[in-house]
């Protein structure tokens, strides 16, 4: 596995909660075997533990994204050296499903959340250092506040998805629309 694709791992995480919406998608283990398996990680091990655990580190993310995108990126670095100081990564090369040897960062020995951790914050510093802070955003959206890493070639992102762009585009039009037909 490519180091910058774990930065999904970050993503998803922070993602779990909406603050806007007051959703939180992170309560219990079988959120977080949810959570796992969205990344493809088996969620043999989870633990009572893990759940605030991963809740306290998702706040840590998220604050990594809020102060890159609002343009204080040592602030940003500084959490995210936090995060890579408290959860170490340990890399192991591997090879499955007839690909190639790779690396992958992992501890089978590490707790489910600090094995989470660990990868999602390496994988963020590696989006981070490669890409710039200016590539980790918030969504545009409103209520939405969901988080992404702009890997786009023109650094032109603002949205998480592609149903926010277009939910935020319609109501660009509609209120084009509503305004115009009050004059």
């Amino acid at each position: 596995m490519e180091l910058s694709a774990y930065a999904d791992y970050a993503v998803r995480l922070v993602n779990t909660e909406a603050p806007g919406r007051g959703t939180d998608e992170l309560r219990t283990t079988a959120d977080v075997a949810r959570l796992l398996a969205a990344v493809g990680r088996p969620a043999a091990r989870v633990a009572e533990s893990d759940v605030p655990r991963l809740r306290a580190v998702r706040a840590r993310l998220r604050s990594v994204f809020a102060d890159a995108a609002e343009g204080r990126p040592e602030e940003a670095v500084a959490t995210l050296n936090g995060v890579l100081a408290e959860f170490p990564v340990h890399p192991r090369v591997t090879g499955h499903d007839g690909r190639p040897w790779h690396i992958h960062l992992a501890d089978d020995q590490a707790g489910t959340a600090e094995s989470y951790a660990a990868v999602a914050g390496m994988g963020l510093a590696v989006q981070l250092t490669s890409l710039g802070p200016e590539r980790l955003g918030l969504c545009d959206a409103p209520p939405c506040r969901n988080v992404f890493v702009d890997a786009s070639a023109n650094r032109s992102r603002r949205y998480c998805s592609e149903r926010c762009a277009t939910r935020a585009n319609v109501a660009v039009y509609r209120a084009r629309r509503k305004a115009r037909s009050a004059d």
